[in-house]
């Protein structure tokens, strides 16, 4: 009888139960790392036959083609929402890792310029966030995408990314692989620890976990929490992992997508949330490369 290896099927990084592990420090002795990521992106209206979506965000088809209503609701981020989010971490001093598609590089200028004179980090996020990377890609159709992303979002940005987020976090088994031999360091494609570690991919990336359980679409657009529960669910995830880095060094990121958490009627919980995590000392505020830098000092590659 054959015994399984622990963890997943599959080898893209190490089963590690958390009581095994070294413990992890932050700088100045910070129990936890925090990073917002903020999500800037263009959904197309029509995206090209052949290309994979995520199914929870199809539009109809049929009788109400082109469906402009569900369209702008995502536009309205970038027209309105994404400045009442830029306010509220302006106000408490926060940067933001900026995760980007390549096609809103081109779209959406100002936004860029918004982000860049706040000093944020750009990520990489696929072409189109309505263009997902899945197995049914061909290798050179994977790392096309990769290569015009990556270029495109270094001359709109004039850095050239070191962090990676599928649209939608979509990948194949071979993308991994594929951004390490493209020079990315990092990708946050996988929400399964509540600290960085590194992947099996040549050289090493290092995966910086971008939760879902406290999303704002996962849980007030596809889940259906009400709004108001939303500064509880970020408040209670912070304080745990507060409480256990103690012991060890924690991971918290705050994704934000201003086309949900910048309408009129739920900023003034994103407000609240801030409040209430921003108020905690022993805190390291850091940008999702910064993390992975870090990280990446303390597990040398071989």
């Amino acid at each position: 009888m054959t015994i399984p290896a622990p963890g997943m099927d599959h080898d893209l990084y190490r089963y590690s139960p958390l009581p095994e592990r070294p413990v992890l420090k932050w700088p100045s002795g910070a129990r936890v790392a925090s990073w917002v990521l903020l999500h800037l992106e263009y959904w197309e209206l029509e995206p090209p036959e052949g290309t994979h979506r995520d199914t929870r965000f199809q539009g109809s088809r049929g009788d109400y083609f082109p469906e402009y209503r569900y369209f702008t609701q995502r536009e309205y981020g970038n027209r309105i929402g994404i400045f009442r989010i830029l306010d509220l971490l302006d106000k408490h001093g926060l940067k933001a890792t900026v995760a980007v598609n390549a096609s809103a590089c081109d779209r959406y200028p100002n936004l860029i310029e918004e982000c860049a004179q706040r000093g944020y980090e750009f990520a990489a996020h696929g072409e189109y966030q309505s263009r997902m990377i899945t197995s049914n890609m061909s290798e050179a159709e994977e790392r096309r995408t990769i290569d015009v992303t990556t270029t495109t979002v270094e001359a709109a940005t004039g850095t050239r990314p070191t962090g990676w987020l599928g649209p939608d976090s979509g990948e194949s088994p071979n993308t991994p692989q594929y951004l390490a031999d493209a020079g990315y360091d990092y990708l946050m494609d996988w929400p399964n620890d509540d600290q960085p570690y590194l992947m099996t991919t040549r050289p090493n990336l290092v995966s910086v976990p971008n939760q879902m359980e406290w999303d704002d679409v996962q849980n007030l657009w596809v889940r259906h929490v009400p709004n108001s529960r939303y500064p509880s669910l970020v408040g209670n995830a912070f304080r745990t992992l507060h409480a256990e880095g103690k012991e060890s060094g924690r991971l918290f990121g705050l994704s934000l997508h201003p086309w949900v958490i910048g309408q009129p009627h739920r900023i003034k919980f994103l407000a609240q949330a801030l409040e209430d995590i921003c108020a905690y000392d022993e805190v390291w505020q850091a940008t999702a490369g910064e993390i992975s830098q870090h990280y990446r000092s303390l597990n040398p590659q071989p």
